[in-house]
């Protein structure tokens, strides 16, 4: 694997970890915590969660995919672009999902806390968000697996 590719592929583990790290942490914590909260509570603090998540975020999920796309593109060994091309097929996975379901979901909760009020389906809307975590947890795995490959593939 060339200097490039191996520098890509430790930038792409590092960004893409700070977002598999938000997913599980929202899985195993802030998922079950909202469950049991009342609808003002889920909608004034994940509404604030999404705000600050929403505005620093996007950065390292972005620098994920680009240098993801390097090491798809730069590795010499084909196990390493193998690894790379599936890390980048995940991502662009989460991605899909995030823009489809979590962000719309975002931007009501955080329109909701700005505003100081519940939106009557905060229930809904949680349940909804809730129910993309997970995969979108599991293609986050996905891609640091890929991406774990190409480094280790010489």
């Amino acid at each position: 694997m060339s200097t490039l590719a191996t520098a890509a592929a430790l930038v792409a583990i590092a960004t893409t970890g700070i977002i598999y790290g938000t997913d599980i942490f929202a899985a195993l914590v802030l998922r079950p915590a909202a469950v049991g909260a009342a609808d003002a509570s889920v909608a004034d603090l994940l509404g604030r969660v999404h705000e600050y998540g929403d505005r620093r975020l996007p950065a390292p999920g972005v620098i994920a995919l680009i240098a993801t796309a390097l090491v798809t593109a730069t590795s010499s060994h084909n196990a390493a672009r193998i690894g790379g091309a599936v890390a980048l097929a995940a991502l662009l996975a989460w991605l899909a999902i995030y823009s489809r379901i979590s962000a719309p979901i975002n931007k009501q909760l955080r329109a909701a806390a700005a505003n100081h009020t519940v939106p009557p389906d905060t229930r809904a809307l949680q349940q909804r968000w809730d129910s993309v975590i997970w995969p979108r947890a599991a293609l986050q795995s996905l891609a640091l697996a890929g991406l774990l490959t190409a480094v280790l593939t010489r």
